[in-house]
């Protein structure tokens, strides 16, 4: 495995063992999971894909709603793949399968599969190495009219960026922008890019653009957790203030971008 991804397993397997347990107590988390998902559900689909899967949440649920349909995933950190293929087993799920690789082993993982659904929840193509040999690998292994829901950890997180300044906090405030950023634990580095919406258009290009969505534009993003405890009864609010905002330019400035792409029908 190459340098760069035994950083990024290294990070993540450090990460598995109190995951869910952290998750579970951040409803911000909970309800923009909940908010991805409902984007796939848009969707028809009977061979589906997630690239970075964690503890196996989504695969999970998908595989018990849609029991008819195949579910498989790939996630870089060996750790993530053994409490996902727990939870898979407790559930006695038979059409789950979790795998162990990056996005550039999908055509030596899938040599004969075409997937109609893939998606990426929380941003795990911003810890590949080119996102356009990925987008490359993403769309070898869709099926023709196959649909894409993919939600990155956006550049351009304006509110975090002014919160961090009011915190005189320069080097976070700004830490976005650099070539390679360091994750969100103040602790421990995670290699990875964030990016702008412009950069991900431009990688999936090959794909047709169906939609596109923000979040966390101005409802504060998961980490701020004492903010997020004080405008709590306002959070309602501030979720709907960001879903209306969508529908503006302002859409792009939100602390996570999704997007649902298509592939054309015809492939010449």
């Amino acid at each position: 495995m190459r340098q760069f991804y035994q950083q990024v397993e290294k990070y993540y397997n450090g990460d598995a063992g109190g995951f869910d347990e952290r998750y579970w107590k951040n409803p911000v988390l909970q309800r923009i999971r909940q908010d991805f998902r409902e984007e796939v559900k848009r969707f028809h689909f009977k061979d589906m894909l997630e690239i970075g899967y964690g503890t196996g949440l989504d695969m999970v649920h998908f595989a018990v709603i849609h029991p008819d349909a195949r579910v498989s995933g790939i996630d870089i950190s060996g750790a993530m793949k053994d409490v996902a293929a727990e939870k898979i087993r407790q559930a006695k799920l038979g059409n789950v399968e979790a795998h162990k690789g990056s996005v550039e082993d999908l055509g030596s993982l899938f040599p004969s599969r075409r997937f109609d659904m893939v998606y990426v929840f929380f941003g795990a193509l911003n810890t590949v190495e080119d996102l356009d040999k990925s987008a490359d690998e993403i769309y070898g292994v869709t099926a023709a009219g196959g649909t894409l829901v993919l939600s990155f950890v956006n550049k351009h997180y304006v509110a975090g960026m002014l919160i961090e300044l009011m915190k005189l906090r320069f080097r976070a405030a700004f830490s976005r922008l650099k070539p390679v950023w360091g994750g969100y634990s103040p602790s421990q580095f995670l290699p990875s890019r964030c990016y702008s919406p412009a950069q991900v258009k431009r990688a999936f290009s090959s794909f047709r653009l169906l939609k596109q969505k923000g979040y966390s534009i101005i409802h504060p993003a998961w980490y701020y957790h004492r903010l997020n405890r004080l405008l709590r009864r306002f959070g309602p609010l501030l979720w709907h203030t960001d879903r209306m905002l969508n529908r503006s330019p302002f859409w792009s400035f939100g602390e996570y971008t999704l997007f649902v792409f298509q592939k054309p029908d015809c492939v010449g």
